[in-house]
């Protein structure tokens, strides 16, 4: 499927899902919409991902080029703006599907349902959890799969992307191994999965043990995509929910190199490195024995790998466990010891 994905004014750095979907994803991907950067290219920013050029709208695009339009940003509080209707309603207008992970439901906006109807396309709101979900039994532990669960120091730290890095190459390296997507991004990717963050709170641990259950029989590893921090303001009750929901045996922490502060919440600091690993394993101990026997870290923003190796050695340091940017210097070092 040909995919154009809208980023406007947030590519790359605040742009995870387009990211994702971009290194990860099966799409053939045609094209960007950013209009702060119309007229470069993917690799110009991220270098390791699916290239594609950057339009300032999908009308610079051709029709006939596009099966579906995907929303590859989500705000905080998941909204639609304003200023991104004009593409979807070009999409639409193109006949083209339009994918979106945002808690507003495109389905729900009249314009877009009607002008959808009238031209034979889907909406899909991938955010949109099932009706069926319960609460949680307590019997995730009870799986074949050794269940290994990524937690983060704060969102956006990267744990979707350690998450698809060690599933893959576990698989590579002989293992049966197999991903629990429980964002926007990761069902975008998986093509399954449960939008935890939209699920009732009583349920969350329900929806993440439904998926657990589902696979854990089937595969000898699986790689449980993590959400927020346990320390986030905003979205710990969500990664509370996954901690306990998944029972996993392992956890791995994830970090951005030199953060001090919650993004988007500047006022509340981040605590020590090594404290992370209390609350967490803490925090689970009454429903499962799960352990950070490993460490990830973004250093993305360091342009040295000098400096990059130093960031890493330092965390290993902290937090305990061995640790690497998965993405910058490969998985070997946190895989050997979770497998």
């Amino acid at each position: 499927m040909n995919v154009a994905i809208l980023a406007h004014e947030k590519f790359p750095n605040r742009a995870k899902t387009a990211l994702g979907v971009l290194r990860y994803a099966d799409y053939d991907v045609v094209g960007v919409l950013d209009r702060d950067n119309a007229g470069r290219r993917v690799n110009d920013f991220v270098p390791d991902v699916q290239d594609a050029p950057i339009y300032e709208e999908l009308a610079d695009l051709e029709a006939d080029d596009v099966d579906a339009l995907l929303i590859g940003i989500a705000p905080i509080g998941g909204g639609l703006d304003e200023s991104w209707r004009p593409d979807v309603r070009t999409a639409l207008e193109y006949g083209c599907d339009v994918i979106s992970g945002l808690h507003y439901f495109l389905n729900d906006d009249e314009e877009f349902a009607q002008l959808a109807a009238e031209k034979g396309c889907e909406l899909r709101d991938v955010r949109k959890p099932p009706e069926d979900l319960t609460v949680s039994q307590g019997i995730a532990g009870e799986v074949d799969a050794e269940v290994v669960l990524t937690v983060g120091t704060d969102c956006s730290v990267g744990k979707m992307t350690v998450s698809m890095e060690l599933a893959r190459a576990a698989r590579e390296a002989g293992h049966d191994a197999a991903v629990i997507p429980t964002g926007q991004t990761g069902i975008m990717i998986e093509g399954w999965g449960n939008p935890i963050d939209r699920v009732v709170s009583d349920f969350t641990a329900g929806a993440v043990e439904e998926m657990i259950l589902e696979k854990g029989d089937e595969h000898d590893y699986l790689f449980v995509e993590g959400q927020g921090s346990i320390v986030h303001p905003a979205y710990s009750a969500v990664t509370c929910g996954i901690l306990h929901g998944s029972m996993a045996d392992k956890l791995v922490l994830c970090h951005v190199a030199g953060q001090e502060a919650i993004h988007g919440y500047e006022s509340f600091s981040l605590p020590d490195l090594e404290t992370y690993v209390d609350l967490y394993e803490g925090l689970a101990a009454p429903v499962a024995e799960s352990e950070v026997v490993a460490g990830a870290i973004n250093t993305a923003h360091l342009e040295d790998d000098a400096d990059a190796r130093e960031a890493i050695d330092e965390y290993a340091s902290d937090v305990g466990v061995p640790a690497s940017d998965v993405i910058r210097f490969g998985t070997d070092e946190v895989l050997e010891t979770l497998l």
